[in-house]
């Protein structure tokens, strides 16, 4: 079933709106081996903190890494990319003819039948036969360094800082599971129920997450479950105070100079798909 990204607003994707992106199948070139060094940079957002009842009480800063302009929208998609290729199992599996039973006789006399010639039932051209050429299992799963990786994380985090918010704690609010509530209290924090939001928390009660599963525009993280696709994903985005202090450290500026690798192949296209399976 094909996906649908709703991140074409993000900023990192508006400095060239000539390229599109193709939910269910992408073809990328990989280029040869390159050593590349890109520097990233840190720029602090001020975002405010909202209280359980939808009052501003404060703000906080994110200050996370973010690759240049130039660079970020391939640095986000290739970390995309790969981790759609890695979801991938590659487990479709068809019999050769060698592979399906039977056959070991021949099927009719060679002659005085008025039929073409066959000597197995195991042949291609007959139902039940082998497939010629057909899928096997097949590892789709392609490395990218951590560095980089983690940079693509914070420059699509960096990205939607616009429309995102901080809230205080809330997991004690909920003596017992009530979806009502829960969507009562994303109203409070000006939330459309109908637009994808993303609540990231580094510890979810199990009052919380019952209220909140039946909502299918929400996605409730933790750091990790963490993952570039949801960020992309999403329109607005919540993060608790604990999430954010997560988000600097792990995601904050401590230097500003990362080495990639690009890995080398045979310079031809390769498909990527959204499915996680074959």
């Amino acid at each position: 079933m094909a996906t649908s990204l709703s991140f074409f607003s993000s900023t990192i994707f508006l400095s060239n709106p000539n390229i599109k992106f193709h939910s269910s199948h992408q073809r990328v070139l990989l280029k040869p081996l390159i050593i590349t060094t890109i520097r990233s940079e840190a720029a602090a957002a001020t975002i405010p903190i909202l209280s359980f009842d939808g009052t501003e009480v404060g703000s906080t800063s994110l200050n996370l890494k973010s690759a240049p302009l130039d660079t970020a929208r391939a640095v986000v998609h290739r970390g995309l990319t790969t981790d759609l290729r890695n979801q991938r199992r590659g487990t479709a599996s068809t019999l050769t003819r060698a592979q399906v039973r039977g056959g070991g006789i021949k099927p009719y006399p060679q002659k005085k039948t008025g039929r073409a010639r066959q000597g197995s039932k195991r042949t291609p051209l007959r139902p039940g036969g082998g497939v010629v050429f057909g899928p096997k299992p097949k590892d789709w799963s392609v490395k990218i360094n951590k560095k980089e990786k983690r940079l693509a994380i914070s420059t699509a985090l960096s990205s939607a800082t616009e429309n995102a918010i901080v809230v205080e704690e809330f997991n004690d609010k909920f003596e017992k599971p009530k979806t009502k509530e829960f969507i009562e209290l994303m109203r409070r924090w000006g939330l459309d129920p109908k637009e994808k939001a993303l609540f990231l928390m580094t510890d979810v009660s199990d009052n919380v997450i019952l209220s909140s599963r039946n909502i299918r525009t929400l996605k409730m993280l933790t750091p990790r479950t963490l993952n570039l696709f949801d960020i992309l994903d999403s329109e607005k985005w919540v993060f608790t105070k604990s999430a954010v202090e997560f988000l600097n450290e792990r995601y904050g500026d401590d230097d500003n100079e990362w080495e990639f690798e690009e890995e080398e192949e045979d310079g031809g296209e390769v498909e990527v798909s959204a499915e996680s399976s074959e």
